[in-house]
């Protein structure tokens, strides 16, 4: 890859990469700061997209038409839905879907944006098999899996929502970004990867473990990205 994007949706998903970086120099559109040079070596845009699935589209489309990345790697922190996903672990995508779309009463399958045909946004398998090989490498206290993410503009911190999504999607970890990116990385037909540190289990105790866990799994992610930019 010669232009690797990455994308944090908070300040603290990205500022200590940003600090890795060398040759940087940024530039400025849609209140989105891009901060492009170099880490390990390899030739980067990290920005801070904000919180939200359009935040998170918008920003992806900018790295598309304005840098013509050549792949996107979106990482950040994300709620558990499988008891065996402690936090800390961490979950790269298989695919990826948005939670909160219905459009049922058109006879569309819960989580499918009508007319665009597909339900779930597949991650690019090479890209995945390397994050997990690293994450094994430079996080060994850690477990990491595979899985579906699934994104809406929600917060999940109730054990009934959680359910809801295990349930009817299938999911891994539930977030606020990564299927918007997935969605844009699809219709531009550029390979992207979701990296998700675990940072709460999305249930009763969620609005607790977040701001307590949520530096500690940043340090997983961040750990992992720097390395995997080597290899891609």
């Amino acid at each position: 890859m010669k232009l690797i994007g990455i994308i944090g949706a908070m300040e603290v998903e990205v500022e200590n990469l940003k600090a890795m970086m060398t040759e940087v120099r940024i530039l400025r559109k849609a209140s989105m700061e891009f901060n492009c040079g170099r880490l390990n070596g390899k030739e980067v845009v990290v920005v801070r997209s904000g919180i939200g699935k359009v935040n998170a589209g918008i920003c992806t489309q900018i790295l598309v038409d304005d840098f013509h990345v050549d792949c996107v790697i979106n990482t950040g922190i994300a709620g558990s839905l499988r008891n065996e996903i402690n936090i800390g672990d961490i979950v790269i995508s298989t695919d990826a879907l948005q939670h909160d779309v219905d459009a049922t009463i058109f006879g569309y399958p819960l989580g499918e944006i009508p007319q665009l045909g597909a339900l779930s946004f597949p991650a690019d398998e090479p890209m995945a098999k390397i994050a997990e090989q690293v994450c094994r490498e430079v996080n060994p206290e850690i477990s990491v899996y595979r899985g579906r993410v699934v994104s809406g503009d929600q917060f999940i911190s109730s054990k009934e929502v959680k359910q809801h999504l295990i349930e009817k999607f299938d999911g891994s970890c539930t977030e606020m970004e990564g299927a918007a990116i997935a969605q844009v990385a699809h219709l531009n037909q550029i390979p992207y990867v979701v990296i998700r540190a675990i940072s709460d289990k999305a249930d009763d105790s969620a609005s607790m473990d977040y701001p307590a866990f949520e530096k500690e799994a940043i340090r997983h992610c961040v750990n992992l990205v720097q390395e995997m930019v080597k290899r891609l």
